[in-house]
């Protein structure tokens, strides 16, 4: 895969500042910045990214199951889905029930809903994003991502997780599920569980990529990776013409917005390679069904016209 150098640009950012500032108010010992606070999990947010339409071999059918293992893992809490995807909306809406929010007055511009209802059951789908995928704008995720935030702020939830399928190559993908919320450590990544690919799934895969004309080795991205990480995280000191707190809790949500905007980016990349892998199978299942038919529509074409040869010569050897 190629650079990211947004969200490689905003992390070394955050990086820098963490370097002038202190995440930790020295006054009162707590977080600077709510994001960071973690909290026992009773109630988590659980982001499901699936694809839109089908054809896509088993790209949804493995999104979704890493999806229930980990609702029956943890069931002694309460789950809220938001599905992104029609295919995963489809599936969540038909095993669980909506939740009910009451109405607001006025703009929501933080992301804030009506007073939520009694809850039906320990899982509800509190929100879907369907066609999100099929035009990703960063825009439409900063604003689910707002809502996110302003959810976690509120402690409606107590952490969020996302649910994809992570691209690395055409030939390789696996269904993840990373921790979005609280935040840790900047930069880092956490990955609650992770489904590899099979060798056979694989082989298929290069098949497919080989028969569409496709690279099979990945392009030497460690130049540009190497510049990207470059960027503000040397030891000097910068000027900024607000002050390292401000942009530090500005940038924040920008950063937690990128990790959602990186999770569809991966998912869309990921399910065209599945569709193409799909059709190719499809195209091969269909090429070698035409020649079995085609085999068995001479053979009886044949047989039929040796019968009537028989026919024929019998007739006259009894003339």
């Amino acid at each position: 895969m190629a650079a990211r150098p947004y969200a490689r640009m905003i992390t070394s950012v955050l990086e820098s500042l963490t370097r002038r500032i202190e995440i930790f108010d020295p006054e009162t010992g707590n977080l600077r910045h709510p994001l960071f606070v973690t909290r026992p999990e009773k109630r988590v947010l659980l982001v499901i990214i699936s694809g839109d339409k089908g054809f896509a071999g088993a790209f949804n059918a493995n999104i979704l199951k890493m999806a229930y293992q980990f609702i029956n893992a943890n069931t002694d809490k309460e789950i809220d889905i938001e599905a992104v995807g029609r295919k995963g909306r489809d599936q969540m809406r038909r095993r669980y029930p909506a939740a009910v929010f009451g109405e607001t007055e006025g703009s929501d511009q933080e992301g804030k809903r009506g007073p939520r209802g009694e809850r039906k059951a320990p899982v509800e789908v509190t929100g879907d994003h369907p066609g999100l995928l099929e035009k990703l704008e960063a825009g439409r995720v900063f604003e689910l991502a707002k809502n996110i935030i302003a959810r976690y702020v509120r402690e409606e939830i107590d952490s969020v997780y996302i649910v994809y399928n992570e691209f690395k190559s055409v030939i390789s993908q696996r269904v993840v599920v990373e921790q979005l919320l609280p935040l840790i450590k900047i930069g880092g990544r956490r990955i609650a569980g992770a489904v590899e690919p099979t060798l056979e799934e694989r082989e298929r895969a290069a098949e497919a990529a080989r028969s569409a004309g496709i690279e099979l080795e990945a392009a030497d991205t460690q130049e540009a990776d190497e510049e990207a990480k470059n960027f503000g995280t040397a030891e000097v000191d910068y000027i900024y013409e607000q002050p390292a707190e401000e942009l530090f809790a500005g940038l924040i949500p920008q950063y937690v917005s990128s990790m959602l905007f990186h999770a569809m980016a991966e998912s869309v990349a990921a399910e065209q390679a599945a569709r193409m892998t799909a059709m190719d199978s499809a195209t091969n299942n269909a090429s070698d069904m035409i020649d079995a038919y085609t085999l068995l529509m001479n053979r009886v074409r044949q047989a039929a016209i040796t019968k009537e040869i028989i026919e024929i010569v019998s007739g006259a050897a009894a003339v």
